[in-house]
């Protein structure tokens, strides 16, 4: 089970490469897909690509993206030159003293004892809160599908009790590793990411950048160091120190070890007492190309177990100016403003010892001013007001839709609205929040588009945001005011007092022209 020479990674267009094969095949943009990669384990996979070509590349001193299988098949082994055999690309490696893909040697006197039989028990998911799929199902897995797993572990998994530690590129053991990157879109399918033009982009920017990187970082990184951590020997207690790492370095935070037993794979797991790299204190401020680092407090992203990438996070993280964008969330010096790109943020939702499901959001820059003005300290700053504008906006509209809800509720005496009666208004602010949420980017480049316009234009655009919010406010309401409790001998009274509530003096004073008789025609033809 050699991965540079079998293939084993099964891709569309239908056919099974070899790793070098996919490097090549990822190089020249001829790959669709990978079918059995689950959707979680698609970041890990693609930043190891990465990586693993960047370190490959470096230490060959290219700068240029091979395209063929054989190439890339040299220039990996060119990183193992010990392993004549190439243990460090196989999957199985019976003698335990060397290592494996991913997987470090085993010392004199370590045990591995916890046995681990199908892939999907290997991976990252935590099975208290697993939503998107349930773990030890596949008993029956495929060579790939142990890659992926070991994938997924060894480059994304937090702590998980005593004993089984973290990777150190996350905020703590119970955070994950953040994803916040631009990428090219395919053309003509606007919410869809090429994983070949993806991985030239990333490539690229990576070994474009790689000196001014070790000039600004406040690590001390070996130029040359230590990249794959699997192949360094892994004594009970030893840890990996940053300054013998390359700054690309790809970490294993595990003792894992697979084995072939009468053709099928399984696995054993040992534990560890301290991390594999001493960088606890650093709270995954590693210089990750794809992690954004809180400004003043110096931690990579956690979204928790119940986050998400909605609008409020998103502009928090792109314009709020608390956080510092990753290398890969800015334009390449080789990207113009015809470049088809999409912001696209990626990470396991997780808490302490629980996951939220995974996390994942395209938000294509849809406009020639947008991609030419992303990154500029004028763009953000503008972005950032039209942001909060918009957010502002959305709360406004779901204080009206929640009022008018609660005192349909309180039979239209608004001295009996308690606190508590506005718990029967989530449902209905969450069916607002998410349409805000989908419509929030699509305004948000056209307002900007606008900015440099007359004050006509700018108002025009920020009152069609507020239309579509009144337009679906409205509609919410009438569908939550029948499951509002209300005494059948109040319930005209209570709906007429609540729909006059909906249109809020609030509403009214900032947004008077929606509620005009010829606006709202407008913007029921548009809808």
């Amino acid at each position: 089970m050699n991965l540079i020479e079998e293939p084993l990674i099964a891709v569309r267009p239908d056919r099974n490469l070899t790793l070098p094969g996919v490097l090549a095949a990822l190089a020249r943009d001829d790959i669709e897909s990978f079918p059995a990669l689950r959707p979680h384990q698609a970041p890990a996979w693609h930043m190891f690509l990465v990586q693993l070509a960047a370190l490959t590349l470096h230490k060959a001193g290219r700068k240029d993206i091979p395209e063929r299988e054989d190439e890339w098949l040299t220039l990996l082994r060119g990183l193992t030159p010990d392993y004549p055999e190439d243990e460090p690309w196989c999957l199985v490696v019976e003698d335990w003293s060397k290592p494996a893909f991913l997987q470090p040697a085993v010392p004199e006197g370590v045990k591995l004892g916890n046995d681990v039989e199908t892939a999907d028990g290997l991976d990252l998911l935590i099975t208290s809160r697993n939503h998107d799929l349930k773990q030890r199902m596949a008993r029956n897995a495929s060579p790939q599908d142990w890659l992926f797993a070991l994938v997924s572990l060894q480059t994304g998994e937090g702590y998980g009790g005593a004993g089984n530690q973290g990777i150190v590129r996350m905020n703590g053991g119970s955070s994950s590793r953040a994803m916040l990157s631009l990428a090219p879109l395919a053309r003509g399918k606007t919410m869809a990411v090429r994983p070949g033009a993806w991985f030239r982009r990333d490539l690229r920017v990576l070994l474009e950048t790689r000196e001014r990187a070790l000039q600004n970082t406040q690590i001390d990184y070996a130029d040359g160091g230590i990249g794959l951590t699997w192949l360094a020997p892994w004594p009970e207690g030893d840890q990996l120190q940053l300054k013998d790492l390359d700054i690309w370095f790809i970490e294993v935070c595990r003792r894992v070890r697979l084995s072939n037993r009468d053709g099928r794979i399984t696995a054993v797991k040992g534990t560890s007492r301290e991390t594999r790299i001493a960088a606890k204190a650093l709270k995954g401020n590693l210089d990750d190309p794809w992690a954004p680092i809180h400004r003043t407090e110096g931690k990579s992203l956690t979204i928790g177990d119940d986050g998400d990438f909605d609008y409020r996070t998103l502009t928090r993280l792109l314009f709020s100016g608390e956080w510092v964008l990753p290398l890969l969330a800015h334009r390449a010096s080789f990207e113009g403003p015809d470049a088809p790109l999409a912001i696209t943020a990626q990470a396991l939702a997780r808490g302490n010892s629980k996951t939220g499901g995974f996390r994942t959001r395209i938000v294509p820059l849809e406009n020639r001013q947008i991609l030419r003005g992303w990154g500029s300290a004028q763009s953000q700053e503008t972005l950032r007001q039209i942001a909060q504008e918009q957010t502002k906006a959305i709360d406004r509209f779901d204080k009206a839709l929640a009022y008018a809800l609660v005192l349909a509720a309180a039979s239209g005496e608004k001295e009996r609205i308690s606190r508590d009666s506005y718990a029967r208004t989530t449902a209905a602010r969450a069916a607002l929040d998410r349409f805000a949420d989908t419509i929030f980017f699509e305004h948000l480049w056209q307002r900007f588009a606008v900015e440099s316009l007359d004050e006509a234009a700018r108002k025009a655009e920020a009152l069609n945001f507020a239309s579509r919010l009144w337009e679906r406010t409205q509609a919410i309401f009438e569908q939550f005011l029948p499951d509002m409790p209300c005494h059948s001998l109040y319930r005209l009274r209570a709906e007429v007092r609540a729909r006059r509530a909906l249109r809020a003096a609030d509403l009214r004073e900032n947004y008077p022209e929606v509620f005009t008789d010829q606006h709202a025609r407008e913007v029921t033809e548009h809808a």
